[in-house]
């Protein structure tokens, strides 16, 4: 027997449903989506985790973590700035990036401890 998902009847509770709307700005809820776009490509999720483990990595270490030239590895880092989720410094030759602030960390974190609870460990 298939288990049903869906209401059998159709009403709402129409306060909540109100209010729920009215937070629903959709502006904001563009820039949240954002976010997630960015962090939903696996080797942009990859340097993120890497950022979230330490300060800052300079552009050559992210080419080497994620196996990729360092203009592979540089595309993704700026789309992360671009994004809000990242910053650089420039040292010399050199160019170190790391995480914008704590709530992208936190997000990073909450996505791995997240992914180990749905495997189981």
């Amino acid at each position: 027997m298939v288990e049903k998902d869906q209401c059998e009847i159709f009403c709402y509770d129409e306060e909540k449903v109100n209010r729920l709307k009215q937070r629903l700005v959709t502006k904001d809820i563009q820039e949240m989506a954002l976010i997630f776009k960015a962090l939903a490509d696996e080797t942009r999720m990859k340097i993120a985790y890497a950022l979230s483990q330490e300060d800052e990595l300079c552009v050559c270490d992210v080419a080497h973590i994620i196996g990729s030239s360092t203009a592979t590895a540089s595309h993704h880092l700026r789309l992360l700035r671009h994004m809000g989720l990242a910053k650089y410094r420039k040292e010399g030759k050199l160019v170190f990036y790391s995480l914008d602030d704590d709530h992208v960390k936190q997000l990073i974190r909450i996505a791995h401890e997240h992914s180990q609870e749905q495997k189981g460990g």
